[in-house]
């Protein structure tokens, strides 16, 4: 068992990192208030942000595959041979959960979450920006950073004891499981954050229309 207080000491300077990092939730509302003051600062913000995104969802797509083998494994197996086992089990529910967690800031980076809201396409161009940004920091944001701050206490303990399954057969990484929820609140804050920046600057003229082709572009929309 591992001192519970040095997990704690390094989530105090998570937090350290995390207070640094606030100034740069600023930037699109300056961004607005003040046109191309930061425009330069967004736009090298925009393109890591979009690459952290992408480098969650290379590794998404690894689970993925994982996810497809190990289910036909624990089928072929089940039905085929009589046996199962808790391990592979537990991997087909491990990977399912790291391609949601580890993909879903990607799919918000390109649009790809389902949206169920009436008024949005009824709005302008303008509109449409407004809301972005507006959601993204009155939701997006506190729901995030909600889920980074629970649980706190209990992933410290979890990484203590470098918790495992609760079956004698089962995989000892239980700790690393439950590291994916703070993870995937970062992962979506930095796309939110991605979101916000380029709605700011169509909104301050700095980029086109989020629906205009631009000339010469390899496959990223929004021309950054």
């Amino acid at each position: 068992m591992i001192d519970p207080g040095v997990f704690l000491l390094i989530g105090a300077w998570l937090k350290v990192v995390g207070i640094l990092c606030l100034p740069f939730f600023l930037v699109p509302l300056v961004a607005i208030a003040v046109p191309g003051l930061l425009d330069g600062l967004a736009r090298r913000m925009i393109r890591v942000l979009d690459a952290l995104s992408g480098g969650a969802l290379n590794a998404a797509i690894f689970c993925a595959l994982l996810l497809v083998v190990s289910q036909l494994a624990v089928v072929i197996l089940r039905y085929a041979f009589g046996l199962s086992f808790t391990w592979l089990s537990e991997v087909v529910i491990y990977a399912f959960a790291a391609m949601f967690m580890l993909g879903s800031a990607a799919a918000l980076r390109d649009d790809a979450h389902v949206r169920v809201d009436i008024l949005r396409p009824r709005f302008g161009e303008t509109g449409r920006n407004w809301i972005e940004l507006v959601g993204t920091y009155l939701f997006l944001f506190p729901i995030c950073f909600r889920l980074i701050t629970t649980g706190e206490q209990g992933l410290s303990r979890s990484w203590s004891l470098l918790e495992g399954s609760r079956e004698s057969d089962g995989l000892p990484i239980l700790f690393l499981f439950k590291t994916l929820v703070p993870v995937f609140a970062v992962l979506l804050m930095g796309a939110g954050l991605s979101v916000a920046l380029k709605a700011a600057l169509r909104l301050n003229g700095a980029l086109p229309p989020a629906d205009t082709p631009i000339e010469g572009e390899t496959g990223d929309h929004d021309g950054i």
